[in-house]
């Protein structure tokens, strides 16, 4: 598969309109599809990581990259079921998640996400690690069922949870579980190829991914799958690991944010080193990281 820079797929997390996406060469983009379960399939391609799921009562979508891609992933869609698309699931409010959703509603999808997702895509919004201003989406991008904590959609089979989690990712996060096909689908709460992102800027807090990641650990299984926001397919071993480095990350911040420590010293303790060549070489570095800890153990976001 050929794939956009990691900075384009995740790292703008731009407008939900997708101004600036649409200056990217999207034509070289290919939809790589998954199976994890009966009905239940990974998409990836360039953004978030998407879910589909087929069925008798037609199919529901968790996430839906950028609007130029729309066209091929209804297509990689297609070849799964002929069904319509009935749902779209944001797992939270940034644009290479939900550049796809006008698309998708002008197609007859239902958008659903948590309170948050809606009120930030409807104004202007200002990501700071980017000191990029997102201006609002169009208004039939915006979800139009929305949610304070969690539902359940019986489709397809199955019960399909949505949980609002804690400030994580951003405010508005959700994750999404298939319980029967033990799949969940953790957004940008969880990812692969990189230390996490705490959009600070969007009401993400750094001890969320703990939290979140340890629940998620708690709900399954050696046999689940567990879909990251970016990056290859997961399990429970690796969200471990992942829930693991951050509480001992947390800690060592920890320790020296309670010895009066600022920021720029810690930083300069190179606290994260033995994850770095791991997690720190493509998106959010060391110094990031140990930022988005001190922000949350100092209690500002």
């Amino acid at each position: 598969m050929k794939h956009i820079s990691l900075l384009v797929c995740l790292g703008t997390v731009l407008a939900a309109g997708s101004a600036y996406a649409q200056q990217e060469d999207f034509s070289k983009v290919t939809i790589k599809t998954t199976q994890l379960a009966d009905g239940i399939y990974m998409l990836e391609g360039a953004g978030g990581n998407i879910g589909v799921s087929v069925g008798e009562d037609g199919v529901i979508v968790v996430d839906d990259q950028y609007a130029p891609l729309t066209e091929k992933i209804q297509e990689a869609i297609s070849k799964l079921s002929q069904k319509p698309i009935r749902f779209v699931i944001n797992t939270h409010w940034h644009g290479d998640h939900v550049g796809g959703n006008e698309n998708l509603a002008s197609a007859g999808a239902v958008i659903i996400a948590h309170d948050n997702v809606r009120k930030r895509m409807s104004s202007e919004q200002f990501i700071a690690l980017m000191n990029r201003k997102v201006p609002p989406s169009p208004p039939k991008a915006l979800p139009v069922v929305t949610f304070t904590s969690d539902f359940t959609l019986h489709f397809n089979g199955e019960d399909i949870h949505v949980i609002h989690v804690d400030p994580t990712h951003t405010d508005g996060d959700s994750i999404i579980v298939f319980p029967k096909a033990k799949v969940v689908h953790m957004g940008d709460t969880y990812m692969t190829i990189s230390y996490p992102f705490a959009d600070l800027s969007s009401g993400g807090n750094f001890d969320g991914f703990i939290a979140t990641s340890g629940k998620v650990v708690g709900m399954t299984d050696a046999t689940s799958k567990i879909i990251p926001g970016h990056g290859p397919l997961s399990n429970q071993a690796g969200l471990k690991a992942w829930h693991d480095m951050l509480v001992e990350i947390r800690a060592a911040v920890k320790k020296q944010v309670d010895a009066g420590k600022a920021l720029d010293e810690i930083q300069k303790m190179k606290l994260t080193a033995k994850w770095d060549d791991k997690w720190g070489g493509k998106f959010i570095k060391g110094d990031q990281v140990v930022e988005f800890a001190f922000s949350a153990i100092k209690g500002k976001h």
